[in-house]
């Protein structure tokens, strides 16, 4: 397949690009000539890898957002919502955790992520339309997971990375919990931290990387991890964390980040591509010939230059996503090049302004979890109209 006329993110030349046995295979800087491989031919349209959402928990994201105050830390937070909203939890954990982890998967598909590090269980999820990323060892945090220094101390599991929960507070406790970690780090184990809040530069040498979830941080705490400060110690990728603590939707994440100017702008787009790919080794992560075709096709916008354009995308705009080659979702403006190809296993289905189709029977996904959560809020619809 080939992808002609479109503008890679970062950079203002247009591109066309060669896709077979799902890797790119070919990048020019004119259209592809020849009629024998099968063309899509975009208008204005940016391209860029597919995202890495390098931190959620996907059989958490049928919950809404819980939580009125701010808190000092994770645990605070953990047991006000269990006090304050034991109903609303236990409705949301009676859906069948295969039909939380599917809808996860869906939730990251539709706003173009192509790599979602699950945290938590290995999923269930067996015929994925994206990358679960779960080649790690997780550890929830400190305070959770019980039995959490022997679990580090696996010498069975020493050369898989520790993905942990870390700093995710502002008070004295939170910060001790840090030290704690590097001290019982005996086997001096890749640390991968999530969240980082209270982490300070001299303790980012201790880990590989840091995944940022800003959003949920602010929606909790009323503040972030300083990744102006740690990313001259630490990689620093991006998470979303589930919709308990931030919208369904990344570009709201991304948006809040590029915000608070706490990365430039390449940076903020590293953590989501290139850097996140480096430190999880995937062959994806940039848009270079041989590594797997994982791309994500966008309408550009009316701003031009630089990043600009990818930082105001939502999931209206998103045109094609594909992996390893395999288109998982397109526009309905897309409809007329693809009919016949790639329509036959798709659901149409309606997001914001925009008409997606969607490869899989999402239908029959959302009809199963509203069997048992009639009262369920999803951000795609099924007909035209969108729910009351």
């Amino acid at each position: 397949m080939i992808l002609n006329n479109v503008r890679i993110a970062d950079s203002d030349k247009p591109m066309s690009i060669k896709v077979s046995d799902g890797k790119i295979v070919q990048i020019l800087n004119a259209p592809f000539a020849g009629n024998n491989v099968q063309q899509l031919i975009f208008t204005n349209a940016i391209v860029f890898p597919g995202l890495i959402n390098s931190h959620d928990h996907l059989d958490f994201n049928l919950f809404p957002r819980l939580g009125t105050k701010t808190y000092n830390s994770y645990t605070e937070w953990g047991k006000y919502i269990h006090e304050t909203y034991p109903t609303e939890i236990a409705s949301v954990l009676s859906i069948p955790i295969a039909l939380r982890e599917r809808w996860g998967m869906y939730k990251n598909l539709l706003c173009g992520v192509t790599t979602v590090v699950n945290h938590g269980k290995r999923s269930g999820v067996t015929d994925s339309l994206i990358n679960i990323y779960e080649k790690v060892q997780s550890i929830h945090s400190v305070r959770f997971e019980k039995k959490w220094k022997k679990k580090l101390n696996n010498p069975l599991k020493i050369n898989k990375p520790v993905v942990i929960h870390i700093g995710e507070g502002t008070n004295e406790a939170t910060r001790h919990e840090i030290t704690e970690l590097i001290h019982w780090n005996l086997l001096a184990r890749k640390l991968i931290g999530i969240h980082g809040v209270a982490l300070t530069p001299t303790q980012a040498k201790s880990f590989k990387a840091i995944v940022w979830c800003p959003a949920s941080n602010y929606f909790l705490l009323g503040a972030t991890a300083p990744v102006n400060h740690l990313k001259k110690y630490t990689e620093i990728l991006f998470g979303t964390d589930s919709t308990l603590t931030g919208s369904w939707d990344i570009w709201e994440h991304i948006r809040t980040a590029h915000k608070a100017k706490l990365l430039s702008d390449n940076e903020l787009y590293q953590s989501l591509t290139a850097k996140a790919a480096a430190t999880w080794q995937l062959n994806s992560g940039s848009i270079q010939e041989g590594l797997d075709a994982d791309l994500v096709i966008a309408k550009a916008g009316p701003a031009q230059g630089g990043l600009t354009s990818f930082f105001e995308l939502q999931p209206d705009d998103i045109l094609l996503v594909m992996h390893k080659g395999n288109i998982r979702l397109f526009d309905e403006s897309l409809y007329h090049q693809l009919n016949g190809i790639a329509t036959s296993n798709f659901t149409k289905v309606y997001i914001g302004n925009g008409i997606k189709y969607v490869q899989g029977d999402i239908t029959g996904l959302i009809d199963q979890i509203k069997q048992y959560k009639p009262d369920v809020e999803l951000p795609v619809y099924l007909s035209s109209e969108p729910a009351a």
